[in-house]
């Protein structure tokens, strides 16, 4: 495997993870300066300052079912901080935009304490992502729709959806249909899914649908941008190959799905390490060579878009 085409596998760091929960009111701290909602954390255990990248789960969903990327991303050097924003929620995403801005700037007092004695965040080197309905919620953090005193050098949406359709929107809308509207003033991955906007069956709606999801949230970024959509894969095909529990029996049932949900993590891992690595670290290398060679991502990719200052090439 060439060394770009490593990015795919796990990393040479030993990745842990941390679960914790938020003090009780009333209670005596044990931690100087608890997190203000549950996190799970992916950190690697060698001694080291490392970037940090804020993950913002789907709607509904539990942070814990990403696990396995998690770990992934922070084999490759980097620390994962994923908040779980709620338990039940309705359309109105407004709260999980407070509610996460609260958490960002909570890490500077907070994230130090929770991470093994020789690790430490560099948040200067800060990251944003998010899936489905966390990546709504990213996207409307990064454009200011709630003030963080941190400020984020990259924004990740990972099959990011804006509602039930085009003129459907949740509240609060974050696509305006205006091409390259979006005044991030950062770099922006965004991963699609290729069966992500078709219907599983006739009684569900698709999970990423069409007019409201990845192709639009990328029509609206300014360079430098990049897009990339695995063919034969679905919206929540980056989840742990086990997700247990009522809720996660339904991310079987309720989307269409690839054959298997191992290839699509990998992949989107590995995107996400090549892209964090060029705007966190300042290392092209690999995210350059994906563009030149996509065959070596595990998934057949159905398009490729690369929108900077230099260039903008597009695979389709």
């Amino acid at each position: 495997m060439s060394h770009a085409g490593q990015v795919f596998e796990h990393g040479n760091y030993t990745a842990k993870l941390i679960s914790l929960e938020p003090e009780p009111t009333g209670s005596s701290l044990t931690s100087p300066s608890p997190p203000p909602k549950p996190l799970l954390i992916a950190t690697p255990c060698e001694g080291g300052i490392y970037p940090v990248l804020v993950f913002l789960h789907g709607y509904l969903l539990y942070n814990s079912f990403y696990s396995q990327l998690f770990q992934h991303v922070a084999s490759h050097g980097f620390i994962v901080v994923a908040p779980q924003l709620y338990q039940v929620a309705g359309p109105d995403s407004e709260d999980e935009i407070k509610t996460t801005a609260i958490i960002i700037d909570w890490l500077t007092t907070g994230l130090h304490h929770l991470l093994p004695v020789q690790v430490q965040p560099n948040l200067c080197k800060l990251g944003l992502a998010g899936h489905s309905r966390g990546g709504k919620v990213a996207f409307a953090l990064a454009l200011g729709h709630a003030k963080t005193t941190l400020k984020f050098s990259a924004l990740i949406g990972i099959d990011p959806v804006d509602g039930m359709d085009k003129g459907k929107q949740t509240h609060p809308p974050i696509l305006t249909y205006v091409p390259h509207s979006f005044n991030l003033n950062m770099a922006v991955l965004v991963i699609g899914s290729g069966l992500g906007e078709l219907k599983r069956n006739p009684f569900f709606p698709p999970c990423a649908p069409k007019g409201v999801s990845h192709q639009e949230f990328f029509d609206e970024c300014c360079p430098p941008a990049y897009h990339f959509v695995a063919k034969d894969y679905g919206h929540l095909d980056m989840l742990d190959d086990e997700t247990k529990g009522l809720r996660g029996k339904s991310t079987y049932c309720l989307c269409k799905n690839g054959k298997a949900r191992k290839p699509m993590r990998m992949f989107v891992g590995g995107v996400m390490v090549a892209f964090m690595k060029a705007y966190l670290e300042g290392e092209t290398q690999i995210l350059v060579a994906l563009k030149d060679n996509p065959e070596i991502a595990p998934v057949e990719l159905l398009i490729i878009t690369y929108l900077d200052n230099i260039f903008v090439n597009n695979l389709k």
